[in-house]
């Protein structure tokens, strides 16, 4: 590991060694954590790992690049906070897919004191799929989460009670669709219930309340006792939102990866807690559906429950021994 990372640009060692730390905890599909990071003279590089994707719930790997967006934003953002300038090319070799971003850290400047405040909520951050308080988030910071989706190049649309409704429905619809299908299952059950001592997945102690099919918003089941935790989750209506972009393509979502980041510290910021609701976008028909209740304009990325739960004890994380890739010698 000592190797693999080498000083880059106006930052030192010990100060990439904390970035790449930073990026490592971004938010992903069943806490596969799919990117790998290298260090090369010219800047960091942000590589998708293939190896953890998910050929069953992700089969075309849109969230592996939602995930890995995230991951770029966290990196971006703690680079901007050392007070260097995250220079970032996106998408830069066709005959390297896999490569996603590059960072090049330079010119000194002074740290904008929204993004510092964001890479302080970095480690602060984390999913939360307890039960909300019955508080109406303020007017003020739906404003904020909608601009910081719209600074990242993707859009946070107004929903009315209508949508909502719908949005209900067809949450519940993919929920059954996809417990109904057994190479779901099967690839679910695999990265969730696991112990304290992995490093990946979603532990047991990490899992929520799982609501019953009685008009509350369903949520996915981590954990296994699930017959404990079953029953409708008492709690008024959160703040749903979806995080949408005009076009589908893998660099729309990687934008929109950074702009679910960029909406996630800003919640983190307001003391706010989010958890996902992944299910109506993981299924194909029943995302034309949503993107169709959107106006058919947007493409819907991602969908997040917002509010305030009760603390919740932190997913694992890879060592950046696990996610460093040794420098290539090739240049490829």
């Amino acid at each position: 590991m000592t190797s693999a990372i080498t000083p880059i640009g106006l930052l030192d060692s010990d100060q990439v060694r904390s970035v790449i730390g930073a990026a490592t905890l971004a938010p992903s599909t069943h806490n596969t954590q799919p990117w790998r990071f290298r260090c090369t003279p010219v800047g960091l590089e942000l590589h998708a790992d293939p190896d953890r994707a998910l050929p069953v719930v992700d089969a075309d790997q849109r969230e592996l690049l939602l995930s890995c967006g995230a991951a770029l934003f966290n990196l971006r953002t703690a680079v901007h906070a050392l007070g260097a300038h995250p220079a970032t090319t996106l998408l830069p070799r066709r005959d390297v897919p896999n490569l996603l971003a590059v960072v090049r850290p330079f010119a000194v400047r002074s740290p904008d004191p929204r993004l510092v405040e964001l890479a302080h909520a970095i480690p602060r951050r984390h999913t939360n799929r307890t039960p909300f308080q019955k508080a109406v988030v303020p007017a003020s910071v739906v404003t904020q989460l909608r601009h910081a989706a719209e600074v990242e190049q993707a859009w946070l649309p107004r929903l009315d009670a209508v949508q909502l409704e719908r949005l209900r429905e067809l949450v519940n619809k993919s929920h059954h669709a996809q417990l109904a299908d057994p190479a779901f299952v099967a690839e679910w059950r695999y990265w969730t219930g696991r112990g304290r001592d992995s490093r990946d997945g979603v532990p047991d102690y990490a899992a929520g309340a799982m609501p019953a099919d009685d008009g509350g918003w369903i949520l996915r089941d981590f954990g296994t006792r699930t017959s404990a935790r079953r029953g409708r989750i008492d709690e008024s209506d959160p703040l749903v939102v979806v995080i949408g972009s005009f076009g589908d393509t893998r660099l729309d979502q990687l934008r929109a990866g950074q702009a679910m980041q960029r909406v996630l510290l800003t919640a983190t910021a307001a003391g706010l807690d989010a958890s996902f609701i992944s299910q109506p976008v993981e299924v194909p028909s029943v995302r034309d559906e949503l993107r169709e209740l959107l106006g058919g304009g947007l493409w819907p990325q991602i969908v997040l429950r917002l509010g305030r739960g009760r603390p919740v004890a932190w997913t694992p994380r890879r060592s950046l021994a696990d996610v460093l890739l040794e420098p290539d010698r090739h240049g490829a």
